[in-house]
This record gives structure tokens, sequence and C-alpha cells, in this order.
């Protein structure tokens, strides 16, 4: 894979070949470790309460060409990614990486690809107390009729998501202030803050997940969670939609790694901030 440095420390590692669990689970294109700005692991991968959770990662569990179901992305059953190509550049302190990558499952034309996926992830410099990282995730079907979408109970959820570790003392803070996870979706805003003693020492760092207002849904519902599980800002939900075949379906994201716990205001200005500048990647 690709791992990305600021001097000698590291930021994070994305995930270009297959890796596996004792021969399960095989999966790539996905982040891991995401690294605090302190050098602590943010991220799990093959966590044992859901071993098919990787990272920073997005992924659907329903998988359709019309009417024929397949596969599903997100327990990666029938399911598998292939990064066919990888670009790497780094200017003014800016770290961009960008990939090509085919969505492939046995049931779709002897395994060819179904959806071409094109990603890119920038890592800005650190600013203050924090780091801002950039996901722009284009999907574009190869032909009519493919579909996405999350788990089929009242969960929904699927798309974007943080696997992120889970000590004593996580907190969330949304748009209107602190969070309390639910079993079902939550109302918090355009943005949600993941905080947690993370450090040896027991400092404090978070992971802010910021949702770009073109992405669509927005402001996406969140399914959030407080011991095992992952973080996802939700798109679509239970109900699939199509990914075009003659454009493409982006999505946009923004982690902003930092020292403490973020404040309600601190958190606005970084999704200001975020929504201000020019939308870049390739898609």
């Amino acid at each position: 894979g690709v791992e990305v440095r600021d001097g000698d420390a590291v930021v994070l590692f994305y995930q270009r070949a297959l890796k596996d669990h004792e021969g399960q689970y095989a999966r790539s294109n996905y982040v891991h470790p995401l690294m605090s700005l302190d050098g602590d692991v943010l991220t799990e991968d093959f966590p044992e309460d859901h071993l098919h959770q990787r990272g920073v990662f997005w992924a659907w569990h329903q998988l359709w060409d019309g009417g024929e179901r397949l596969g599903d992305g997100w327990t990666l059953e029938d399911f598998t990614t292939e990064v066919t190509r990888v670009e790497t550049s780094a200017s003014d302190g800016v770290a961009r990486l960008g990939v090509e990558v085919g969505w492939r499952s046995p049931r779709f034309r002897d395994g060819a690809p179904f959806v071409e996926e094109r990603t890119t992830v920038t890592v800005h410099p650190v600013a203050g107390d924090a780091r801002a990282i950039d996901f722009e995730i284009a999907l574009r079907a190869v032909a009519p009729g493919i579909r996405i979408g999350g788990s089929e109970d009242a969960k929904g959820y699927g798309g974007f998501s943080a696997r992120v570790r889970m000590p004593e003392g996580l907190t969330f803070t949304g748009e209107a202030g602190p969070v309390t996870p639910e079993n079902l979706q939550v109302e918090a805003g355009p943005w949600v803050d993941v905080s947690a003693p993370w450090g040896e020492g027991g400092e404090v760092s978070g992971v802010a997940i910021l949702v770009h207002p073109s992405s669509p849904g927005f402001p996406q519902p969140w399914i959030l969670r407080q011991t095992g599980s992952m973080q996802n800002p939700v798109f679509p939900g239970r109900e699939a939609v199509e990914v075009p075949a003659d454009e493409t379906l982006v999505l946009r994201y923004r982690l902003v790694v930092h020292r403490g716990r973020a404040s309600p205001g601190q958190l606005e200005k970084w999704h200001a901030d975020y929504v201000e500048e020019p939308v870049a990647g390739r898609s």
C-alpha cells in the first residue's frame, strides 16, 4: 500500500493489496492505521466483534444488478475490490493519493468490474492542533441498473465509515452539542466529532467527520456507536439508489484529526472552512 508521512511521523496507510484474516474477509481500498497527531493508532482492522470492519472505509450491504443481488460489500461476501491504479503527489505540504478501483463479483459477467471507483485522499498539513484529511469518492457503473444501498433493516447503515478504537470516555459532539448514540439513526447535523483518551498516558484526541454539502442526502443521518462498531454518516440508507453509468456519483468527506476535545464552535468553523475551499479531486 501507500504510507503517508509528515517528516518522520506516520499520518496514515492506504491498503492497496488484498488483506485477509485466516483466508477470510479479504479486502483492500481502505485506510488503516490512521494516526493521531501524537502518534497513537486511532483505527482498528479486523476487530474481533466485526472482522469485516476496517479502519476508514466506504462500503455497502446492497449491491444490485437490476433485480439480481451481486454480493455484500460491507461483509465482503461475493465481493472484492481491485486497485488498478495509484498516483501520488506532494507539494506545499499537501499530499494527494489518487486511486482507481474496480468492484467485482463472481455474479457479474464472470467477475468483471461492475463499478469503477476513483477516489482521491488529500492530506493537509497540521494547522494548530488539527490536521484535515479529505476523501472524494466517485463511483460510475459500467452498465445501467447497478444499485447500492445500506443495511435493509431500520438502521440502514452504509457508506463512509470510521472504525475507531473505543476506550472508556468516548464522547460525541454534533451541530447542537453532545450527541448520545442510539440503536437507530440519529440526526446530528453536518458533522460529528468522536473524541477519547487514545494516548498511552490518557491524552485525549479526536476525529471529526465532516460531510460536504455537495454529497447526496446532505445532511446525512448518522449511525453512532459507543462500543463495538463503526461511526457512519449514512448514505443512501435502506433504499438502494442507482449508480449512474453516464456520470459519477460523488461523495465527499473530511476527517479532522485533532488534539483534545473540539468545541461546537471549533467544529462549526472547521466545517465552514471545508465548505469554502474549492472542490479538489479528479472526478
